[in-house]
């Protein structure tokens, strides 16, 4: 598999060829996609991703390594959820939530991965997650520890770095002393487009985006992975909604070290091969901001 090379490393979420794949794409297919980027890292979507999750046959585990092996690419980040309010008559407890954490750890370090972006139940618009996910979270910290895993709750627009979330989970890591939760930043909290006026609710009624990328870092020491959003590149390789030059000029510069996952989240369309365009301008930019090239 890939070297490691410290610093921002470019990886892509397998999320972004939504749309293509299980249609004109497979696993192999985005493998490859990555590889011919030159990126290093791979997300994927544990129920999206993994054939008969959560239970993959022992052949399908072999072919999942020996993909990693023949393209190069290490496993970088698992998505997976804490369905906490999966029925409206019932959240999870404390210790049904645990349950669902450590069978996702387990098939995670099988898999190889180090880092989760752990998605936890949300009560409001603003992502404000469950009310008992200190009490699960805590329980599972041995658990992390033992199967070698990073739970990531990801601070997504609309919520803000600066923000009572991002507090609570800073003063949990430094109240535990843990290595085994952290933050996934995605780029989108940077957004400072909006394309027709569209904005979400909970954004700041100023117009100004939910976070600025200097924000990040007294943030850093806690950020596994981050979720490298974009939504529209240009033909002259710009991402026109967020300010990527600022972002990586911090990451470079604090000497931050973890995968960058690309996350196509911009419009489909009908023409063939539209989001890999557009994946591949993205590594383009990514490759001159870096230095790489």
């Amino acid at each position: 598999m890939a070297n490691e090379k410290i610093g921002p490393k470019r990886g892509v979420s397998v999320y972004s060829y939504t749309g293509q794949f299980g249609i004109d794409m497979d696993l192999e297919d985005a493998f490859i996609e990555i590889n011919d980027l030159g990126a290093t890292g791979i997300e994927i979507l544990a129920n999206a991703h993994i054939e008969n999750y959560p239970n993959p046959t022992d052949e399908w585990v072999d072919k999942w390594w020996a993909l990693c092996n023949k393209y190069n690419v290490t496993p970088g980040e698992y998505g997976h959820w804490v369905d906490s309010r999966r029925r409206k008559d019932h959240t999870l407890d404390a210790k049904e939530s645990l349950e669902m954490l450590i069978r996702d750890f387990k098939l995670a370090n099988r898999l190889g991965f180090k880092v989760l972006r752990t998605k936890l139940g949300v009560i409001d618009d603003t992502l404000t997650p469950v009310e008992n996910w200190r009490e699960f979270i805590k329980m599972a910290l041995p658990y992390a520890e033992k199967y070698d895993v990073r739970m990531c709750p990801e601070i997504h627009i609309p919520t803000a770095l600066k923000s009572k979330m991002v507090d609570d989970y800073v003063e949990f890591i430094e109240q535990t002393g843990t290595k085994y939760f952290g933050l996934n930043i995605d780029f989108g909290t940077f957004q400072n487009v909006f394309p027709n006026g569209r904005r979400y609710p909970g954004m700041p009624e100023d117009g100004s985006p939910c976070s600025y990328p200097e924000e990040l870092v007294p943030l850093l020491k806690y950020i596994y992975c981050c979720h490298a959003k974009f939504n529209e590149m240009s033909e002259d390789f710009k991402e026109v909604t967020i300010p990527y030059e600022e972002i990586l000029k911090v990451l470079k510069d604090n000497n931050w070290n973890g995968f960058m996952m690309s996350e196509y989240e911009g419009p489909r369309r009908g023409e063939a091969g539209y989001v890999t365009e557009q994946i591949r301008r993205q590594h383009v930019m990514m490759k001159r901001l870096l230095g790489e090239e």
